[in-house]
This record gives C-alpha cells, sequence and structure tokens, in this order.
C-alpha cells in the first residue's frame, strides 16, 4: 500500500521548518522511534537535522538501509577520541569567549557543592559548545531533545551559551524519579515548550512546575504503522503449547524476575489440564546471567529461550507469533513494545504502572496485573492460556485501540500541526 501524501513546503506556501535533534545514541535499535519521528517529520515538510551524542549502536554494515543512510548524515559529537574534539572545543572559546562565558556560568550552576557534578557539567558544556557551532554551521535555529537525562543537560547548556531557543519531548519514567538530579524544573522552565507522550507525562510536568502556562506544554504520543503492521490471520491456537514473547532490555525494572517467578507458578496448574508455556526473551544486558540462573532454580529452563538483542525486524516476527506479549515493568513511559504487540493483533498483559493503563484497559484489549506480584502475573497467564477466543477477542480490541489512538501517520500529523504552531507563536514574540 502507498504511504499517505502529506503537504510540503511548497503546498503550504512557507518554507520548511529547520530544527536541530539532538539524541543520545542514533541509530539505536532500542529507540527505533527516533527514525520514524525523524522520517515522518520531514516527509511533512520540516528541514530535521540530527545530532547524536554517541555512535551508532551498531557497526555502518550492521545497519538497516534507512538507518545507514542517517548514520551518514548524523553530526556525531563523540566519534571517537576525545584529542579532536578537545582541540576544537578551545578554538571555540577563543573564537566565540562570549558563548563559552556565557555556558560556564550556565553550566556552574549545577551540582551546587557536588564536584563530581560540578566536573560532569564541564563535559555537557564541551558537547553543547560543539552542538552549538555545529547549529550556527548549518544555519539550524531550534534545538529540540529526546528524553530529560544527560542529553538534555547537554541541550539546556548549548541553548544557554548559544543563545537560541530549545524544546524538549519527556517519556519518563527515569527523570520524574529524581527531579533533582536531573536538573528537570529548570530545564521544563527554560525549554521555549515541552512536549508529554502521555498524560501521565503531562502530569508528572505540572507536578514539577505547577505553574507552567498550557501554551507551553503538548501530549502527544508516540505511535506504530498500523499499515506495516498487520494481525496474523491463522486461527487461534487451540495447541497444548501457549507461546510467550517478552522484549526489552535485561534490568531489573523491566520485571523479568517477575514474569520468570510467574511462569514457574502457572506451568504446574497447566501442566494438570494439559498446558505447556514456552517464553522467549528478546533482548540483552546486565540481568542475563541472573534470569538465566533463576530459570534453572524454578525449574523452566526448558521452557524459556534467551534470544538476546535481535534486529527491529526480527523482534517484531517473533513478537507476531506469539500467542501472547509480556511487559512485567517496574518503569515505563508510554512502551512502543506493547504498541506494537497490540497491532499485530497479540493479547498482551502488563502491569498498572505509569502510562499504560492509557493504553491497556483491563478485560476490554488486554490484561493488566500490579506490579511486582506474580501471583496476579500468573493468574493472567493461565486464564489466557486456557481461553484461545478470550486471546483472540482481546487481540482484536487492542488493534483497535492502536488503530484509533496510536496510529503513527496520523499521530505525525498532529506531531507536525504542534511544531508548526509552536515555533510560529514563538517567532512571533
Amino acid at each position: 500500500m502507498a504511504s499517505p501524501t502529506h503537504s510540503s513546503p511548497s503546498d503550504s506556501g512557507r518554507p520548511p521548518l529547520r530544527v536541530a535533534f539532538l539524541l543520545s545514541r542514533y541509530p539505536a535499535i532500542s529507540h527505533t522511534f527516533f527514525l520514524k519521528e525523524v522520517l515522518g517529520l520531514r516527509d511533512r515538510g520540516m528541514a530535521i537535522e540530527v545530532a547524536s551524542i554517541n555512535p551508532p549502536d551498531r557497526a555502518h554494515s550492521d545497519l538497516p538501509e534507512a538507518e545507514a543512510r542517517e548514520a551518514a548524515a548524523t553530526y556525531y559529537v563523540k566519534p571517537g577520541g576525545w584529542l579532536g574534539p578537545l582541540l576544537e572545543v578551545i578554538g571555540i572559546a577563543l573564537g566565540h569567549p562570549f558563548v563559552a562565558l556565557r555556558g560556564l556560568r550556565a553550566a556552574l550552576s549545577f551540582g551546587a557543592f557536588d564536584l563530581k557534578a560540578r566536573a560532569y557539567a564541564l563535559f555537557y558544556l564541551a558537547e553543547a559548545l560543539l552542538v552549538g557551532r555545529w547549529m550556527r554551521r548549518r544555519s539550524l535555529e531550534h534545538l529540540h531533545v529526546h528524553f530529560g537525562g544527560s542529553v538534555a543537560n547537554v541541550g539546556l547548556l548549548a541553548a544557554a551559551a548559544w543563545q537560541f531557543p530549545w524544546s524538549i519531548t519527556l517519556h519518563g519514567p527515569d527523570e520524574f524519579f529524581d527531579q533533582q538530579e536531573f536538573y528537570l524544573a529548570r530545564k521544563i522552565q527554560s525549554a521555549a515548550f515541552v512536549i508529554c507522550i502521555s498524560d501521565f507525562c503531562r502530569s508528572q510536568v505540572l507536578r514539577i512546575v505547577p505553574q507552567l502556562p498550557d501554551s507551553r506544554i503538548e501530549v502527544v504520543r508516540l505511535g506504530v504503522d498500523c499499515v506495516a503492521l498487520h494481525p496474523s490471520k491463522r486461527p487461534p491456537n487451540s495447541s497444548a503449547t501457549v507461546r510467550l514473547v517478552c522484549t526489552g532490555r535485561m534490568v531489573a525494572a523491566k520485571g523479568h524476575r517477575i514474569l520468570l517467578d510467574a511462569i514457574a507458578q502457572a506451568s504446574r496448574p497447566l501442566a494438570e489440564i494439559g498446558f505447556e508455556l514456552s517464553c522467549d526473551l528478546v533482548g540483552d544486558g546486565p540481568e542475563r546471567s541472573s534470569l538465566e540462573s533463576l530459570c534453572r532454580q524454578l525449574g523452566i529452563a526448558a521452557q524459556v529461550r534467551f534470544l538476546g538483542a535481535q534486529p527491529h525486524h526480527t523482534t517484531l516476527d517473533r513478537v507476531a507469533e506469539a500467542d501472547i506479549f509480556v511487559l512485567a515493568s517496574f518503569a515505563e513511559g508510554l512502551p512502543v513494545a506493547l504498541m506494537e504487540a497490540m497491532a499485530l493483533g497479540v493479547p498482551c498483559i502488563s502491569t498498572t504502572i505509569a502510562a499504560i493503563p492509557e493504553l491497556i484497559l483491563d478485560g476490554v484489549n488486554g490484561r493488566l496485573v500490579r506490579p511486582a506480584n506474580p501471583a496476579d502475573l500468573s493468574a493472567a497467564l493461565q486464564e489466557l492460556a486456557r481461553d484461545p477466543h478470550l486471546r483472540r477477542r482481546l487481540g482484536q480490541a487492542a488493534r483497535a485501540t492502536v488503530e484509533q489512538y496510536y496510529d503513527l501517520s496520523a499521530n505525525l500529523d498532529r506531531l507536525t500541526a504542534t511544531w508548526r504552531r509552536k515555533l510560529d507563536s514563538h517567532a512571533a514574540k
């Protein structure tokens, strides 16, 4: 199916909006929504160039074609080695002393009496000077950052030093856990506008900066490609083996230990009525070896496969083949992985945290359980494992939810309209 056409700059009579995106790592296998957002906004008439603090997470030869093209056009602040960037920073400070002094004043306000935090701030400043010079050379007049962590420190300092407007998309949850450590109030107050990916995210922004005007905060949800992702036409699986899939980095916050405990709890009663659970874990991380040990301790090693990090298309293939998608997280923003599984018509079980209840309504288009509660998760697994028709009903409702509220094309249209409105308003001041 041909992709939808969108208005181009010539259609609207206005020049392209020239914006710099500053990302922590681009392209990145765990943040494919960055790529989709950048390409989608360009398709809708925005001129976006990308700076990335870190190089791609894979060798250039391992990147898909679209990501390889992006990598070739991206400005990498730390391409490898430190001597070249250091000399460049010295040159910027000598050539633009007032820029460097403004940045230094802003950087020294980080950390108060914490010398380590102040030292890190100087590294952020060096990166900020490089980003600002790149923007000047490329005639980019507005900086946008995704996430409120260290990459936003660089964005804040770049805007302060070079005196251009900046904005931020907040996802959560990490930056909301310790707003002091992340200087989040300061970032929100200094940004020309803040984009939140969920109502939960918006609530946290207003908790931190209660007086923030409505004109400076917008909720624009992420989305997935409902044309590329479509449910399988195979009939509901009525075999004895029920296939689970979980995707995500193997870190404590993803709740893998709770999932494995729940599988162990569910396996015995299901076996008594002739069912067996199998589970594919897609992803890698520091918890992997301890999770493998836990599987052996729980006696479920034969049921669980650790597949490691996979290319995005391979991950989607695994999800599409699943009977149930499970995400037992303790901390999330609004997971794209859940949206993708729902778009594929796969029934999902997740937790009642952050913005997930905005996506999944328990018993309507999926199942929600209390976080860190293996007994709850075990009960939900047993319920769905025993009833293929319930799985089919929840999967169909999940697909309808994504089509209505989380379609990528529609949400990129909303995001483009938001950008035009915000930048036009800022330019008029």
